[in-house]
């Protein structure tokens, strides 16, 4: 069923998106080159997150495994207010503080009303369980950080709709392996909206995916690392699987989405600027100062991100939090080479 999903949602996404294209340029919904941040040289339609939402919740709905809906509707609420958020703000603009409160109450919805919540590290820094309400604050945050991690890094043709399409891949294989077709379902029909969309948004592209598809891919990614962290044991999972850190396999996931933006935001802190301002310190800025070329530049991203997952997997039978640790520093070490070939410098 998992297969069928992801069939489904490309073939939606691969066959309706240059109608999209057609309709965006016809209104005029474009995204148009400013010569500093963007790099594009003609204007580009901004709303291919609409494919993404659609191709994604078309083949799930089609392929859902269960007629027992547990917390979906709570994540279906999430979902489309997430995506008319996005949405509004790539047609008509949308105030910082506006989608920052959109982001809270999609937070709110999950943790408090569909109890969907991280209880606990699994022994990372000696941490089993959270008390009192620190289980729902850290769940809001972890929530609110995924989805505008994953907005902050669209800033380079394909870089955002690839990292997504091997998170989703990573954890819905590792769901499909556990014997949880709910939630594989729904990873694999995010998987070929964005390996659909993808053939138009890789670079050169021709279709931008825009805060409605970046913030889509967020929220469900935030969604599917609190399920992964807080699944139960299963006698489906093999031995490997069963002993792998699931904090520490979120994180090696998501790795360029969370430590990039960590990162930025240390960045500007440290030279006195607000952490929400905006310039070219992502290291997919600093890769394209260095003369790579946007394929370039995202085939680099994606290798790190598979690397994070298989340094994950190698240190498995570590300290879960020096697994954590690996998972994080291999590949920044790795990402050194590239850097010291073109300009004989550390890239950080």
């Amino acid at each position: 069923m998992a297969f069928i999903a992801f069939v489904i949602a490309f073939c939606v996404v691969v066959f309706f998106t240059p109608s999209l294209i057609k309709v965006s340029i016809l209104k005029h919904l474009m995204d148009k080159p400013d010569g500093e941040r963007k790099f594009h040289e003609r204007d580009i339609p901004t709303i291919g997150g609409i494919m993404i939402f659609a191709g994604t919740l078309f083949a799930y709905a089609i392929c859902f495994p269960s007629p027992y809906i547990e917390k979906f509707n709570y994540v279906l609420a999430a979902v489309f207010i997430t995506f008319f958020v996005g949405i509004k703000d790539d047609i008509i603009g949308t105030a910082p503080l506006k989608k920052l409160g959109a982001n809270i109450l999609v937070a709110f919805i999950l943790v408090f009303v569909g109890g969907i919540k991280i209880k606990g590290l699994h022994g990372i820094f000696g941490i089993n369980e959270f008390f009192g309400g620190f289980s729902e604050a850290f769940s809001i945050f972890t929530i609110i950080v995924v989805m505008n991690a994953f907005n902050l890094v669209d800033g380079v043709d394909g870089l955002a709709a690839g990292v997504g399409l091997i998170s989703s891949m990573v954890f819905g294989c590792w769901f499909l392996v556990a014997g949880n077709s709910v939630e594989s379902s729904l990873c694999f029909s995010l998987a070929g909206a964005l390996l659909g969309f993808l053939g138009y948004n890789y670079s050169p592209a021709r279709i931008f995916m825009g805060d409605s598809g970046s913030l889509t891919i967020g929220i469900v990614m935030a969604f599917l690392s609190i399920q992964l962290i807080e699944y139960e044991k299963s006698y489906y999972l093999s031995t490997p699987l069963d002993t792998i850190s699931k904090p520490a396999l979120a994180v090696a996931s998501l790795f360029y989405p969370l430590t990039d933006t960590l990162r930025v935001f240390i960045l500007r802190v440290a030279r006195g600027k607000s952490p929400l301002s905006a310039d070219r310190s992502h290291i997919h800025h600093r890769l394209l100062d260095l003369g790579f070329t946007h394929r370039g530049t995202v085939n680099i991203i994606y290798l790190l991100t598979f690397c994070s997952v298989v340094t994950c997997f190698v240190t498995r039978s570590l300290q879960p939090e020096f697994s954590l640790f690996c998972t994080i520093a291999v590949p920044y070490l790795l990402l050194q080479v590239p850097a010291l070939l073109k300009s004989k410098q550390c890239i950080w």
